[in-house]
């Protein structure tokens, strides 16, 4: 059976429980078992990620970065996916990303709801399709 561990950052508590709410009704359906951990924020979740490398089929990294009036909304969320991007394609793993980067509360969670855009559900089912993309590749002689 499929196991992926779902990492999301709690700094806008309300966002994250929206985006979880999506991402374990995604799996529920896709009949994959899962366990959530936290970090404090969005440029935990790769670091999180990588120490759990070896322990889980997939990832899914739930967090939002809501814009400010200084520079580290750009550097939060470029260097966040960044670091997903490179555990990808450097190591291979499968994460789903449902980090939101956005101008405030309320397009965060338009985002996030399962009811309005269900990025949360949009990053399980990501990293379901990677991880059966990898067992095919696999399989292959």
């Amino acid at each position: 059976m499929m196991r992926v561990l779902i990492v999301e950052a709690r700094f806008y508590p309300e966002i994250s429980d929206a985006l979880y709410d999506g991402a374990a009704h995604a799996l529920d359906l896709a009949g994959v078992a899962s366990d959530r951990i936290s970090v404090p924020g969005a440029l935990e979740i790769p670091a999180a990620i990588a120490l759990a490398a070896q322990h889980y089929d997939g990832f899914i990294a739930l967090g939002c970065v809501i814009r400010g009036e200084t520079y580290h909304f750009e550097v939060v969320a470029s260097e966040s996916a960044r670091g997903l991007m490179e555990l990808m394609t450097n190591k291979g793993l499968c994460i789903g990303n449902g980090i939101l980067t956005v101008e405030d509360e309320a397009q965060a969670l338009h985002r996030a709801r399962r009811e309005e855009l269900d990025k949360g559900g949009d990053a399980a089912r990501a990293c379901v399709a990677l991880v059966a993309l990898k067992e095919r590749f696999a399989a292959m002689p």
